[in-house]
């Protein structure tokens, strides 16, 4: 995991975003926090563990260096990012064709994750560790399950593999990190 940084961001499903602390510096490598030890516990306490609970994916966004801010190297075009999500958005649609009240992975029933969220046993182990270290709930489980679906169907792929597992227990890790 990437180390704490300024820029934290916790997306909601209504796209609001919070820092760790109220100046917003703490932990970034550059600029100094000024609050106390008191004061950034207050503030992480205004979130509660069970609304962190509800939000899928957590994570840092660090604060861009000016060099990459003005650098002339481009990453990958946002027209092929679209694409990759219309088609990951396309076998959703069509894995859930006969449930009309489901869409997308973030719908998902428990049925429906017992059946399209299969895992081998490495990964099962891999998440069953995930789940005892970090102390994560029942809700935690199937968040980071559907979410290791999405990626999965980002790649294309017909089966969650431990990466896209890993790659979603990472996304679950922040708020145990900073809310713990």
């Amino acid at each position: 995991m990437v180390p704490v940084s300024s820029a934290f961001l916790l997306m909601s499903p209504c796209k609001k975003a919070t820092h760790p602390c109220p100046c917003g510096f703490f932990g970034d490598l550059k600029r100094e926090c000024r609050c106390s030890a008191v004061q950034v516990q207050r503030y992480r306490q205004r979130i509660s563990g069970p609304l962190l609970d509800r939000i899928d994916i957590h994570l840092e966004v660090p604060a861009v260096p000016f060099k990459d801010l003005t650098g002339t190297h481009s990453g990958e075009p946002s027209s092929a990012i679209r694409e990759r999500v219309l088609a990951a958005r396309n076998l959703q649609q069509d894995r859930f064709a006969k449930s009309p009240a489901v869409r997308c992975n973030a719908r998902m029933t428990s049925k429906l994750l017992k059946a399209h969220c299969v895992i081998d046993d490495d990964s099962r182990e891999l998440l069953r560790m995930a789940m005892h270290e970090l102390n994560l709930s029942a809700r935690a489980h199937d968040r980071i399950l559907k979410v290791a679906r999405t990626i999965a169907d980002l790649e294309a792929a017909p089966a969650i593999t431990a990466t896209h597992l890993s790659e979603a227990i990472q996304y679950r890790t922040l708020d145990r990190n900073l809310w713990a």
